[in-house]
């Protein structure tokens, strides 16, 4: 989800795959068999010489780290990779497109919530198949890569939200970063004045909206897997509150991620949530004194749990062995301890090995929450897998029916619970 100043880590407003698409594609790739990544890219001897790649790495300057990194990668194994980048809108079509015609590309990056859902076509390849050893890697980052018992896919580099707060107006206000929500509610009503909100979020009718409310979700132990509970509506009705309070906009019904930053950017609240590839953004600013902590929780004692957002590498099904392990040892290579760390520090990430995370933390503070959250985070498919999201569409519909008064946070979650269960 991130990603917007980096618009390819935030959670995507992603093309859902209907259940007929899935029939048509497990017909065509007969789960799989047959399907014929690539282009001609082999020698007069049937070795394997190149590879593609597809990914939706359009902007710069990450569409150059990454072909760099690839290309790195696939000369270290002998191979050249020939790099496609799409928009992200259009990434999901084009794979289904390309699953249909069985043309997908050698190795395919996927956002994480789309994982379950392409492997289910069967036009992935399990990744044990390999011998690519995941230790070290989060027990959540690879929930994320999980399908069915079996890992399909790799992220170097993950992300998550926390709350980022104005160090000068929190400072000026006598306010301490807040740490319960009783605190929050308190410190965006000391912080509110004319001009300027205490709090901001996204709540959008879309998967960003859903997104950002699961920490006050899961923290307070709620569940995709039944919305319409007391635990669920306690943490809507903590945004009812700071709504209706006024120390957070009603706009925020209509903000994205990069909004909210915006509102940040200018002075219009002292406090958001929000991810780290707002960072460079806010470092460009000037006079402004920022500061990240962990996402409030209700009572003290909780575990502030986020969701994990973040994009996956992975094999898809070819006819050839060799392309498919060529394309393999490129995907290890990315994953190493070395391209985890340098990507982390190109983009504000998350290096996916514990160990390394706990490294990157040291040397960058201003990530220092980000690790901490990724370490508890959960991957949104996680529970509900291919489900996810009905239960995403729920959440935000909810979230716009209690937040513009329409329902109470009971009747709205109740009606989520409905759009969850595709009723």
């Amino acid at each position: 989800m991130t990603s917007s100043a980096r618009p390819t880590t935030r959670p995507r407003i992603r093309t859902r795959i209907g259940a007929g698409v899935v029939t048509l594609l497990l017909t065509a790739t007969g789960c799989g068999a047959g399907i014929v990544s690539g282009s001609g890219s082999g020698s007069a001897t049937g070795q394997v010489t190149s590879i593609t790649a597809l990914d939706y790495y359009t902007d710069e300057p990450q569409h150059t780290q990454w072909s760099e990194l690839l290309s790195s990668c696939g000369k270290a194994v002998g191979v050249q990779v020939e790099q496609t980048s799409v928009p992200g809108p259009s990434l999901i079509p084009k794979v289904l497109q390309q699953a249909s015609s069985r043309t997908l590309p050698d190795l395919l990056m996927l956002d994480n919530p789309d994982l379950q859902q392409i492997a289910q076509t069967g036009a992935l390849t399990p990744l044990d198949q390999y011998g690519i050893d995941p230790g070290g890697i989060g027990k959540g980052i690879l929930s994320a890569s999980t399908y069915q018992g079996k890992l399909y896919g790799l992220a170097p580099e993950v992300n998550t939200i926390a709350l980022f707060y104005n160090k000068d107006m929190l400072s000026g206000a006598g306010v301490a970063v807040p740490r319960t929500w009783e605190q929050l509610k308190a410190a965006a009503a000391q912080l509110t004045r004319p001009g300027r909100y205490g709090m901001a979020v996204d709540a959008n009718a879309t998967f960003e909206g859903a997104w950002q409310f699961l920490p006050f979700l899961w923290s307070n132990g709620g569940d995709e897997r039944q919305l319409d509970t007391p635990q669920a509506a306690q943490a809507l009705q903590l945004w009812v509150d700071l709504v209706k309070s006024g120390s957070m906009s009603k706009s925020v019904l209509d903000w994205n991620q990069s909004d909210v930053n915006d509102q940040f950017l200018a002075g219009r609240t002292a406090m958001m949530v929000n991810g780290p590839w707002q960072i460079p953004a806010l470092n460009q600013a000037k006079n402004l004194h920022w500061g990240v902590a962990p996402i409030p929780v209700r009572r003290p004692g909780q575990v502030s749990v986020t969701p994990l957002g973040g994009e996956v590498w992975t094999v898809p099904r070819s006819t050839s062995a060799a392309r498919q392990e060529k394309a393999a040892q490129v995907l290890a290579c990315v994953n190493d301890s070395t391209s985890m760390l340098t990507l982390a520090r190109e983009h504000f990430t998350v290096p996916s090995r514990s160990a390394v995370a706990a490294a990157y933390a040291e040397q960058v503070p201003s990530m220092a929450s980000f690790v901490q959250g990724v370490a508890a985070a959960r991957a949104r498919t996680g529970e509900l897998g291919v489900r996810w999201p009905l239960a995403a569409t729920g959440i935000y519909t909810a979230i716009q029916s209690a937040l513009t008064g329409e329902q109470t946070p009971e009747e709205a979650l109740k009606h989520a619970q409905q759009t969850a269960m595709g009723s």
